[in-house]
């Protein structure tokens, strides 16, 4: 269970303000969360067996809806996982089979307990549901006389993520398939409004049509004293315009096999300074005044990166734990700072290639190795080009600055040898403070 702190008096609506999280909201939606406590859901896409960053927005809405006394509802959605939502997408979405989407919808439960608190005894602990469960016996006849009847397509090809999609965004144009998808995530909000009480939608801006589209459902098919509300988050992005959570090897996952949490803290490093001012606010639950502190203190020397820093630290601990946000400290002073054997050695094998991903590397015979091994020299400078020349590695080796393993080299031909090996395939020659070379033993 995550480390959670109620702060009931706190205002939802309030709190999402400062933090820069509020794109839309329904009239009236502030005072219903002021006037009583709140069942609010978000959905989440199960098409992988894991989060990414590009869903904390969403996740963190949830956090604070529970830390100001309301309850979260965690949707996943297993039925329209199987379908596709055409907002924001101009191509139609790989469809799933059910044990697929249920090993999904059990890694993300996982993930989403660092978040939420499911386990107390609290009248707001969370909740996560699957709309699979109350989809799968619903008749397709049911659906068009109990749902269908109520909403007019003229209403739903009124919706902005219809009309980008028919007016030639994708070249396939939309399938019947996908222009239901505002129906079924309607229901959803029905459902959840009769089930659960629920009266609260939350989403990205992109949801907005259907998020509405759900409120609209209530009031036809309940009677207009029936009242649903909306709220959407802006759609996270860079300061230079690219897309949030996107690097060169693709998305920034919460899962650590996908991305290391070393991977995970470094992407957190490295945003830029305006990035780090919006995404503390967003994706941390620091409070307002240690927020406006760090901010300031950021500003007075921005090179010391204390934003970036402590936004890292927050979120590889809520997202894996002090003891990996620890080891990725550890792992960044590995290039940089002053670090020793044992720190290398302590490196998972993911963590190890994340750290040395932009330095050279070359390929050696595990056979050079064998038995005495070979000799420093040869293994550098001829099997491989760390260094041009055998005189410059005998050079350099002579006044210290070179280095096997973070070990200073005793003589350039010191013999290397299988035992030197790490994860029993890596050897890592550094030249001079900065200058790294992997080379990797098959």
């Amino acid at each position: 269970m995550p480390n959670f702190k109620y702060i009931v008096s706190m205002n939802f609506v309030e709190e999402l303000k400062w933090r820069g999280m509020i794109h839309q909201m329904m009239p009236g939606t502030e005072e219903l969360l002021q006037k009583e406590q709140v069942s609010a859901y978000v959905g989440i896409d199960p098409t992988a067996d894991s989060l990414h960053i590009g869903h904390l927005c969403g996740v963190m809405m949830l956090r604070h809806l529970q830390r100001c006394g309301h309850k979260p509802i965690a949707l996943v959605g297993g039925a329209t996982g199987m379908i596709g939502d055409p907002s924001g997408k101009s191509q139609e979405r790989n469809l799933l089979n059910e044990e697929t989407l249920r090993h999904n919808v059990a890694c993300i439960q996982k993930q989403l307990a660092h978040f939420l608190d499911f386990e107390s005894d609290a009248p707001n602990k969370a909740e996560l549901v699957n709309n699979y469960d109350w989809m799968k016996d619903f008749s397709f006849l049911d659906f068009a006389r109990e749902i269908g009847k109520c909403i007019t397509v003229n209403y739903m090809m009124a919706k902005d993520s219809v009309k980008r999609r028919l007016n030639g965004e994708a070249q396939d144009g939309m399938s019947f398939t996908e222009f239901t998808y505002q129906l079924l995530q309607g229901y959803d909000f029905l459902y959840l409004y009769q089930t659960k009480n629920c009266k609260l939608q939350m989403g990205g801006s992109d949801q907005w049509g259907n998020i509405t589209t759900g409120t609209e459902l209530i009031r036809r098919k309940l009677g207009v004293e029936n009242e649903a509300f909306a709220l959407t988050c802006p759609l996270i992005t860079k300061a230079d315009g690219k897309k949030f959570g996107k690097t060169e090897k693709g998305n920034i996952w919460l899962d650590r096999n996908r991305t290391s949490p070393y991977a995970f803290y470094q992407f957190w490093l490295n945003v830029a300074d305006e990035d780090a001012e919006r995404y503390i606010k967003i994706f941390t639950s620091l409070d307002k005044p240690t927020i406006d502190a760090l901010i300031e203190e950021h500003r007075q020397d921005p090179g010391l990166r204390i934003l970036q820093k402590k936004l890292a630290e927050e979120l590889t601990i809520m997202v894996h734990s002090k003891e990996d946000y620890e080891q990725a400290l550890e792992a960044s002073g590995i290039l940089f700072g002053k670090s020793t054997k044992e720190s290398l050695v302590k490196l998972d094998e993911q963590t190890l290639l994340d750290v040395f991903s932009g330095v050279p590397q070359f390929e050696i015979s595990k056979d050079l190795l064998k038995g005495e091994g070979t000799k420093a020299v040869d293994l550098f400078a001829e099997h491989t080009q760390c260094f041009p020349s055998k005189g410059e590695m005998r050079k350099l080796t002579q006044g210290g600055g070179v280095s096997l393993n973070k070990e200073k080299l005793t003589s350039f031909d010191q013999m290397v040898s299988e035992a030197d090996l790490l994860d029993g395939k890596y050897l890592l020659v550094q030249q001079g403070k900065k200058k790294y070379f992997l080379l990797i033993a098959k």
